[in-house]
């Protein structure tokens, strides 16, 4: 590997290479990662920053394609369950664990839904087993009692609880760190990534630059251009058509929600297939979410959740709990933008997650659709695409059985001596992040390490400057890490990240 760090803006970049990949979310990120591994010299920028779309507003769940099942999009929910094995057993293994799943079954499911519901658990564990998922990764799901319901969800709703159905998904420590970690792994790789550099214009053969931090423009010339932008994909190729839709998420803190051991998915009223999932999270926070509502207009930067919303995520948990959740529980509240491809007239929920890669008349290749759990199938698509479009001489996609950096099996990661925060969020590069830290500040580990707002440590900040291309407090805070989510949070963690860059530039 020869490597690359990742930077803010393009000065520096080269003026002509393979592909130029344009995006840095999780899709752009995989794209990134596949073309390099197959030998192909790589450019991938960003008009901001490492997943400041889309990829970050998920439910942070490794997807085994269940939903999908039940709506019939088996070929989407079979490619969910591999991709899923690949993250947990291959390539990410430090970034996912299992998460219990517990659909109460109370007055408010009948006899009916709960075998229809019992079913879709059924051909998810079809789904995991066809995908060769170990069941020491994700056991069998099974019907449980109602005390051992309550064990796992103290907050359920005791009066009609006549059990519930357990069953197991993958969960992601965080993801943009996913991201993060596939875009350090690419420019590893000797990839060049940058982000602060906007594409004004492009071709399927060059792309126009321009820094965002200075002004200054450039061009570079590429045998290929692939077009990972998500939501904003119809603003450089204007022949798709994408009709967004919004799914918002609440943040709770972990008392609304005391004692939870397991995702609560919370049937919707009158719907079989339909849930609000409760997830609790590492960082003493829970997610409540999510809706899908149609996202008309313009797209902007940040989406925003409506209040409708909130009170419908409310109102769900509520009448599964035994405290009902109220809008001053709630401390943050995030919404992401879908890029779903137009296919007419009807309700964004029933749009296909299937994803699709498209040729434009100049060239550029888009690839959109999908989603996270899946990022890595799309990105080998697109680069399939690219390098047949364009005729390049390219090696077989590598990713499939390439592990991100940091990755080691459950056993050697839980073996590791530094701390349990660093393991979690960067696995075995734990100990490059602790030494970053001590050789650019020189401080000891006690100052260091110190647990800040929500377990964040200086060690982490430092280490996202230095290796991971942060260039403000907004990339530490609303990115590297997630205490943004929570506006009050954020706002007392600035000082730690501020301290973080000063370290940084004075080392430099």
């Amino acid at each position: 590997m020869t490597g690359h760090r990742i930077t803010a803006g393009p000065a520096g970049v080269p003026n002509e290479v393979d592909v130029v990949v344009i995006g840095l979310g999780i899709t752009g990120a995989g794209v990134a990662l596949d073309a390099v591994t197959r030998g192909l010299s790589v450019l991938a920028v960003d008009a901001h920053d490492l997943a400041f779309g889309t990829s970050r507003w998920s439910s942070k769940l490794v997807h085994g394609g269940l939903r999908y099942l039940a709506s019939g999009q088996l070929g989407v929910a079979h490619e969910s369950a591999v991709e899923r094995h690949l993250l947990m057993e291959v390539t990410a293994p430090h970034l996912t664990h299992a998460m219990a799943t517990l659909i109460p079954l109370n007055d408010a499911v009948t006899a009916l839904q709960s075998t229809v519901i019992r079913g879709g658990l059924l051909g998810g564990d079809l789904l995991r087993r066809a995908a060769h998922t170990s069941p020491d990764t994700l056991p069998r799901p099974r019907r449980i009692g109602t005390a051992e319901a309550l064990a796992l969800a103290p907050p359920l709703r005791r009066a009609g609880l006549r059990g519930a159905l357990l069953g197991w998904d993958g969960q992601l420590e965080d993801d943009a760190r996913l991201v993060t970690t596939v875009a350090r792994t690419a420019a590893a790789h000797g990839a060049h990534v940058r982000t602060r550099a906007r594409v004004l214009a492009a071709t399927g053969t060059a792309v126009t630059l321009r820094d965002e931090l200075t002004g200054g423009t450039v061009v570079v010339r590429a045998r290929a251009v692939v077009n990972a932008t998500g939501v904003w994909a119809a603003d450089l190729v204007h022949e798709i058509r994408l009709r967004p839709s919004r799914g918002t998420h609440l943040v709770l803190r972990e008392d609304c929600v005391s004692g939870l051991r397991a995702a609560v998915f919370a049937p919707v009223p009158g719907q079989t297939n339909r849930f609000v999932l409760v997830l609790p999270q590492p960082d003493g926070t829970a997610y409540v979410g999510l809706t899908d509502e149609p996202a008309d207009g313009p797209v902007p930067d940040v989406p925003q959740p409506t209040e409708p919303e909130i009170g419908f995520l409310l109102d769900v948990v509520s009448a599964a709990f035994e405290r009902p959740l109220h809008r001053g529980d709630v401390v943050g509240a995030y919404a992401g933008l879908r890029p779903l491809l137009d296919a007419g007239p009807g309700e964004t929920a029933d749009l296909s997650r299937q994803h699709a890669t498209l040729v434009s008349r100049t060239g550029v290749v888009t690839t959109v659709g999908g989603k996270l759990t899946t990022y890595r199938q799309m990105a080998e698509d697109a680069v399939d695409a690219a390098v047949a479009h364009a005729g390049i001489d390219a090696g077989p996609c590598r990713t499939r059985a390439l592990p991100l950096l940091g990755a080691a099996d459950r056993i050697t990661l839980a073996g590791l001596e530094q701390p349990r925060r660093l393991v979690r969020r960067f696995g075995t590069d734990a100990a490059l992040v602790l030494d970053t830290a001590r050789s650019v500040t020189g401080l000891g580990d006690e100052e260091l390490l110190a647990p800040g707002v929500q377990g964040v440590t200086l060690a982490e900040l430092v280490f996202g400057v230095t290796h991971e291309g942060a260039h403000d407090v907004d990339d530490l805070l609303d990115r590297r890490t997630r205490v943004g989510l929570v506006p009050a949070d954020r706002a007392r963690a600035v000082p730690l990240a501020e301290r973080a860059l000063g370290l940084v530039v004075a080392h430099r």
